[in-house]
């Protein structure tokens, strides 16, 4: 199996509360609203602060889709009846079974609804149970408490921190912090955490 295992296939994941859409030119003007909340690229390696901003952002993970270099989607939230923001299959390492599940944004109001449990769990799933992986990744600043306290929350094991990681396009260095699940886990977090999606 190999990159080209993403390129050119259309998946939509979906449970009760989330659907993933493949992102697509269409999403552009649903998410642009979220995508000047400013407080929502604090700690990424994006630099967004108006549409032109956001456009070559969304075009760069529009390339990576068509190239088999990450498979970004929209999320829609169900429960609220809109958008909430995006996340995406980055990464992608199929000769070793590995993926990160990263580039995740929500609207702010969105936040602590459970939208993300809901998005993390399709990706989870369809990761091991469809792709049959090994192991997915997700990684953070190290300044970024809300999203490892997410993490750790949902049963990722934190393996430890990359110091000087990252150059973020606002020219700050980054220290990255790696959690990661694998497939020997899975179906134990799954059966616990995710107990309400199964």
């Amino acid at each position: 199996m190999n990159t080209n295992h993403f390129t050119g296939n259309d998946y939509t994941l979906e449970n009760e509360r989330a659907r993933l859409e493949p992102l697509a030119e269409n999403h552009f003007t649903e998410l642009l609203p979220i995508a000047m909340e400013r407080e929502i690229w604090e700690f990424t390696a994006a630099d967004v602060k108006n549409e032109d901003d956001f456009r070559r952002y969304f075009n760069q993970a529009l390339a990576e889709r068509q190239s088999g270099v990450s498979y970004p989607f929209a999320i829609y939230d169900k429960q609220a009846g809109r958008y909430a923001g995006c996340t995406r299959y980055g990464n992608i390492t199929m000769p070793h079974k590995r993926v990160e599940i990263g580039w995740t944004w929500y609207a702010p109001s969105l936040q602590r609804t459970g939208i993300n449990k809901a998005c993390k769990f399709l990706l989870l799933q369809f990761g091991f149970e469809t792709l049959d992986l090994n192991r997915i990744e997700l990684k953070t600043s190290l300044l970024n408490l809300k999203s490892q306290g997410a993490m750790l929350k949902i049963g990722a094991v934190k393996e430890g921190i990359l110091r000087r990681h990252m150059i973020a396009e606002n020219g700050s260095i980054r220290d990255t912090v790696y959690f990661s699940f694998i497939k020997e886990e899975w179906p134990g977090i799954k059966e616990t955490i995710f107990a309400d999606y199964v």
